[in-house]
């Protein structure tokens, strides 16, 4: 069997085994619902047109009917706001007209009926500010919670294969390296499948905001790149993950263990949260590995990335994924057949140099 072979097999496995996993399952079904409800909530709540009386013959009835507002025409405009059967009504007072209300006046009935002065866009494709700190938030909060989830579940399965002996079978039937990438191939394709539902169900469920016409057409561009990104930023970390787990004896060792990966994934997420107004830090934190599968999609979102940049990160990411790869393949091999307690990184490596030679 060879080593194409041997990952094919293990990724399959790994596939069938977390697809029966009700935890899985559900964690997906409420990451589906959690980005639905995020998209329609809001659009649900928001409420429709304000209602707005007239008396018969108003000569404002085709205005306010053509700003979108529900009509009623009826014989006393004021009684029905009374009765509550009418948010607002409007009605003629000399030469201008009059609105009448309970409390507040509906916001779109005082714009239906006032006269917009003529406005020109000095720059028509500027970003929508709250797009402009959401869409960064949601890149980094995909990323970091795919990553940190489906790599600690990779560490956790590791364990669990070393303390039933699983991991010996294993070894005997496959080589060791092909159980990594096997595992790292299997969490890569449900990670992306996860992350492809999510994006398939908030495109569908903002369809049902205003804004979508325009937001969608900006994200497209983002969207197309982050995958990739995602990909490789998941492969090398993944791969440290399978490591840390094959590092340890117990479920309980693996956050300790794991530590100096989790900051590798937490530390970009609040820079890229924290900095993205900062052309300069997202100018760099889009080249360093660990944070340019964030922090390049936004800049590209927001258009301070020049058209080389993405292909100029992705090398260095590609780069940085492959030595991940390669170093915990290293530290996968020297600690998994370790039975007798925690093994320290260091021992890991020169246990898998001392065996090459």
């Amino acid at each position: 069997m060879n080593l194409l072979e041997a990952v094919r097999l293990v990724a399959a496995r790994e596939l069938k085994v977390k697809l029966r996993d009700k935890t899985f399952l559900f964690s997906t079904l409420f990451f589906l619902l959690f980005a639905f409800g995020s998209s329609v909530l809001p659009a649900l709540f928001a409420g429709g047109p304000s209602s707005v009386a007239v008396a018969q013959s108003s000569p404002y009835e085709g205005k306010l009917r053509g700003a979108g507002l529900n009509v009623k025409v009826v014989a006393d405009p004021e009684k029905t706001v009374r009765d509550g059967d009418a948010d607002a009504a409007v009605v003629a007072k000399g030469d201008s007209a009059e609105v009448l209300a309970m409390k507040d006046a509906p916001n779109d009935v005082v714009s239906a009926l006032s006269v917009a002065p003529e406005v020109h866009l000095l720059d028509p494709d500027a970003v929508d500010p709250l797009a402009a700190f959401l869409v960064p938030f949601m890149f980094a909060l995909v990323f970091f919670f795919t990553s940190l989830t489906f790599g600690i579940q990779i560490a956790q399965s590791v364990v669990e294969e070393k303390q039933t002996r699983m991991v010996e079978i294993l070894v005997a039937a496959v080589p060791v390296r092909a159980l990594l990438v096997g595992k790292v191939a299997a969490g890569g394709i449900l990670a992306l499948a996860q992350v492809a539902l999510i994006a398939v169900v908030s495109i569908v469920g903002s369809q049902f905001s205003d804004d979508a016409g325009t937001l969608l057409p900006l994200l497209a561009p983002a969207m197309s790149w982050f995958i990739p990104f995602f990909v490789l930023g998941f492969i090398m970390l993944a791969a440290l993950w399978a490591a840390v787990g094959a590092l340890v004896n117990r479920l309980e060792d693996v956050s300790s263990v794991g530590m100096p990966v989790q900051l590798l994934v937490m530390l970009p997420f609040f820079l890229v949260i924290f900095l993205g107004d900062n052309p300069a830090a997202m100018r760099i934190l889009s080249y360093v590995p660990f944070s340019a599968p964030t922090a390049m999609p936004v800049r590209l979102f927001d258009g301070s990335a020049a058209a080389w940049e993405p292909f100029a990160s992705l090398v260095i990411l590609a780069a940085a994924a492959a030595g991940a790869l390669l170093a915990g393949a290293r530290i996968y091999e020297g600690s998994l057949l370790r039975t007798n307690g925690r093994t320290s990184w260091a021992t890991a490596w020169r246990d898998r140099e001392l065996r090459s030679i």
